[in-house]
């Protein structure tokens, strides 16, 4: 029989609206999900970024923070711990993900310069396009593919990518490998893959620098489904997994189970003395990068909690809990199951909804009001990109409903009871309507979008 590897110590109240409330706050949150406020929100699954509840040790820990402007205690413990499972040269704090990005691609990107993944994220691709980058994605097909079931759906397209380094040669100057695959449905990449993109990359000359946000995650995956790794650690996998790349960007904030807090971590010396001074100016010193020190102390606990086994498969299983619901009763979701979140196919729910109604924050909307379950759009709305020329909208493959699960959150109660708004929303999905957008911003419109129903 299975449980939980840990005890609940504190609880939270869990907010309870009426459905004649839910209306109203859609309404007025201009149909965008990221415009309600948290305490009317029942089961927030709008992301696992930030949001996981952290551990006794972790309190602890944030007990010992050493405020010190420059050389804080806690530095060193978050350094040494960085080092002993990426195994880079420099380990560079910031206050997050995206600000990771940011500081890279300012520090690698000119105008012109072609960036590649298997596949960006949306604040990465942001990220490039903000410097003057052009991403390009070269994940393998399959991944575009809801109903396909593979092991390894977030590997790169080998060929796909060689293509791409022939063919623009010198203007590839970085390739970010993103482990899990968040837009591809929270999907692993193999390490045979990973070491044949080294090998790739080595050839040409570009540096490999992984998006590590769910990296434990897709070492549990790499050790469930690739034979030879069976028998190893998930420490050993994380290390061999690094050992083919040249640094790492991390959002702290998803696999160091901690509520802010990110870093930069690579081996070139020139590089890391450029990101270090951009840190300086906009972050803070390279000692604490916008981080208190008792945030260095809890992700320095958080990281070595992340590599323990039961606790990935806890983590895992319950994600898996969801997905197996909706299949039972024929929801089209991504599959297989991912690391991090169960993905809804809005374009098979809603097949009377075109892309350019946005079907997904449709559907996002609807399971909010349904039963004050918060998802978040991963389609139109997120990636649909205007041609400058040709004035054509180009639409994503994919329209997707992303039910992110917090870490060591919520019970397997809320988990099916998640499900079962989910199932009332398919089974009521023709009376769902299509939206269109009233004010939008040039990047990453989904987080501050005003939209509205069409009648």
């Amino acid at each position: 029989m299975f449980f939980e590897p840990y005890k609940i110590k504190v609880v939270e109240p869990v907010p309870i609206t009426t459905k004649e409330e839910r209306q109203k706050i859609i309404k007025e949150a201009g149909y965008n999900v990221f415009n309600i406020p948290a305490e009317k929100v029942t089961i927030d699954l709008l992301t696992d970024s930030g949001t996981s509840a952290m551990s006794q040790n972790q309190w602890a820990g944030i007990m010992l923070g050493d405020e010190s402007y420059a050389g804080s205690r806690n530095f060193y413990h978050f350094k040494d711990t960085i080092k002993s499972i990426f195994g880079y040269k420099h380990v560079i704090p910031c206050h997050q993900g995206r600000v990771a990005e940011n500081i890279v691609f300012s520090n690698i990107l000119e105008p012109g310069d072609i960036a590649l993944s298997n596949t960006f994220f949306d604040t990465t691709r942001a990220n490039v396009l903000s410097k003057g980058g052009i991403p390009i994605d070269v994940v393998i097909e399959e991944a575009y593919n809801p109903d396909i079931e593979m092991d390894f759906k977030g590997n790169v397209d080998l060929n796909k990518l060689e293509e791409v380094l022939k063919r623009e040669g010198d203007r590839v100057k970085i390739f970010v490998f993103t482990i899990t695959n968040n837009s591809g449905g929270g999907q692993p990449a193999s390490l045979k893959n990973i070491r044949e993109v080294s090998r790739l990359l080595k050839k040409y000359g570009v540096p490999l620098f992984f998006d590590t946000a769910r990296y434990a995650e897709n070492c549990y995956f790499i050790k469930e489904r690739e034979k030879e790794y069976k028998d190893k650690s998930i420490l050993e996998i994380a290390r061999e997994i690094f050992s083919y790349g040249d640094g790492a960007m991390m959002s702290a904030k998803k696999d160091a189970l901690v509520n802010i807090g990110g870093f930069i971590t690579l081996n070139d010396d020139d590089l890391a003395e450029k990101i270090k001074q951009t840190l300086i100016i906009i972050e803070g010193f390279p000692t604490y990068g916008g981080l208190a020190g008792r945030d260095l102390e809890a992700i320095a606990i958080g990281l070595k909690e992340a590599l323990d086994e039961g606790y990935l498969n806890a983590r895992i299983r319950q994600v898996r809990l969801l997905g197996n619901y909706l299949i039972e009763r024929n929801i089209p979701i991504i599959k297989p199951i991912g690391g991090h979140a169960v993905y809804l196919d809005a374009k098979k729910i809603l097949k009377h909804i075109p892309q350019s109604q946005f079907p997904a924050q449709a559907l996002t909307c609807a399971l909010y009001v349904e039963g004050g379950v918060r998802g978040v759009e991963i389609g139109s709305l997120m990636f649909a990109e205007k041609d400058e020329k040709s004035g054509k909208i180009n639409y994503p493959k994919n329209e997707l409903v992303r039910l992110a699960i917090p870490r060591r959150v919520y019970t397997d109660n809320h988990i099916l009871y998640v499900g079962e708004v989910i199932n009332e929303v398919f089974n009521k999905r023709e009376n769902i309507k299509g939206l269109k957008i009233i004010k939008e911003n040039k990047y990453l419109r989904h987080f501050t979008a005003i939209l509205e129903e069409i009648n």
